[in-house]
């Protein structure tokens, strides 16, 4: 895994986008299902063969990579075995302004982005870079034993919690305690111990505001 000199964390929502992964062998299999997992829908791979384990809901354009194959692209990955046809997927997808990640890369021909080690448990998700692939895989791995359950019951009820909250007659200040307070022990033992419906009646006590949310 190549690290970018100036990393800025973020997660990026791929679904209404079109992806396209130039390449068609094991790496261009792990990132189409990594893309899909995450709520893709639109993802392409472009290349002369694919592995067969490529999932069915890619959709393949089988020919040698071409500049046009870019056209509509949201988000690129280049993902084959050649250094060559890598530096023209960076190349075209920079100038047409498209992020592009590059599976080869080095120091001295980056792409913009890399994929971090991530965990993810229900609705909590964690992502960790750390200098090379095998030690971010490890830290996640760390981490992993660490977390809490009850923070991943309590992103899970954020779902329905946040919508309820931020549609409700409290002023911006008001809003921003509810999730401070969401975020504390106590909430985090009441959800555990009595689920969501505890939990919105233990809202509804310090916030009565929420009952006509």
């Amino acid at each position: 895994m190549h690290f970018v000199a100036h990393a800025y964390p973020l997660l990026l929502d791929v679904a209404g986008r079109l992806v396209v992964i130039v390449g068609g062998g094991n790496v261009a299999v792990r990132k189409a299902g990594g893309l899909l997992a995450a709520g893709a829908r639109s993802v392409r791979c472009v290349a002369p063969e694919f592995s067969a384990d490529l999932p069915a809901a890619v959709e393949r354009i089988k020919e040698p990579y071409a500049c046009r194959h870019l056209e509509g692209a949201g988000l690129v990955f280049a993902a084959t075995d050649r250094n060559e046809v890598n530096d023209a997927v960076v190349r075209d997808a920079r100038q047409r302004g498209i992020l592009v990640n590059r599976a080869d890369a080095d120091d001295a021909e980056p792409g913009d982005f890399v994929t971090p080690a991530k965990l993810e448990r229900g609705a909590v998700i964690v992502t960790v870079s750390a200098g090379s692939a095998a030690l971010a895989a490890a830290v996640r791995d760390d981490l992993a034993g660490k977390l809490d359950g009850r923070f991943v019951k309590m992103a899970d009820a954020m779902r329905l919690l946040r919508p309820e909250v931020r549609v409700s007659s409290l002023p911006s200040d008001r809003r921003a305690k509810v999730f401070r307070d969401l975020a504390g022990e106590h909430a985090l033992s009441v959800l555990d111990l009595g689920g969501i419906d505890a939990l919105r009646g233990w809202l509804a006590q310090r916030y009565p505001e929420l009952k006509h949310a």
